[in-house]
């Protein structure tokens, strides 16, 4: 078993990543950490194979992290899991070793077809290094390993959406004791008040949700979302 460390300032959110990372033969997720402080005692505990790292922590980020763990020898692999797609962050975690880098909101599919290509990587590794050296071949089957084409869409989900994303939406709707606007269901998530509505509003014409219309005194009736039981 591939022991696996997910690292995200989100309680919710880490949760949902663990009930992925579950989901994939191979795969056990060891411990949940949500600040960097965290994460790096997991990992000198020396029981961590794979960190599923998230950058916007808040005590420092996920790459200042991966410097730290360089600088004391940890040498533990990094998939880095994160909202930052600035090329600049990116680049930073390609120089640090980063295996992967999966820009959220992201697929259940997304994330098995990273883990599937880090453990045919482990298993090619154990192949080849037991020959002692390896020739251009070898090299090439070692680095081809981590190769991922694009997975598809979800079945069900719109072109842009995502799994994590939809969930997490859902399972704050599921626990409101009353109906919920795009800003406060943005407020509760984190997510910017137009991806929310976007969201709510694939949800609600495929009946997972129930929409009302709050009048006030003034202005635009507000849209207001509560959770249909199945």
């Amino acid at each position: 078993m591939i022991d696996v460390l997910v690292v995200d300032d989100d309680f919710r959110v880490a949760e949902i990543n663990a009930k992925y990372v579950g989901k994939v033969p191979g795969f056990r997720v060891t411990a949940r950490a949500h600040s960097a402080a965290q994460a790096l005692a997991a990992v000198e505990r020396g029981t961590i194979d794979l960190v599923l790292l998230d950058h916007y922590l808040p005590d420092q980020t996920g790459l200042d992290l991966v410097h730290r763990m360089r600088e004391q020898g940890h040498g533990t692999d990094v998939i880095m899991i994160t909202a930052a797609s600035d090329v600049t962050t990116v680049q930073q975690a390609m120089r640090l070793g980063a295996l992967h880098y999966l820009v959220k909101p992201f697929t259940f599919a997304a994330l098995r077809t990273r883990l599937d290509s880090y453990a045919a990587l482990r298993r090619t590794v154990d192949r080849v290094g037991g020959r002692g050296l390896a020739g251009q071949e070898q090299v090439d089957r070692i680095f081809g390993a981590l190769r991922t084409s694009p997975a598809p869409s979800a079945p069900g989900l719109p072109s842009g959406h995502s799994e994590p994303t939809t969930d997490l939406i859902c399972g704050v709707l599921h626990r409101a004791d009353q109906p919920l606007s795009a800003h406060e269901v943005a407020a509760r998530t984190g997510l910017s008040r137009s991806t929310a509505q976007r969201y709510l509003r694939h949800l609600e014409q495929a009946g997972r949700l129930r929409l009302s219309l709050k009048y006030g005194d003034t202005g635009r009736p507000e849209h207001r979302y509560a959770w249909v039981a199945p």
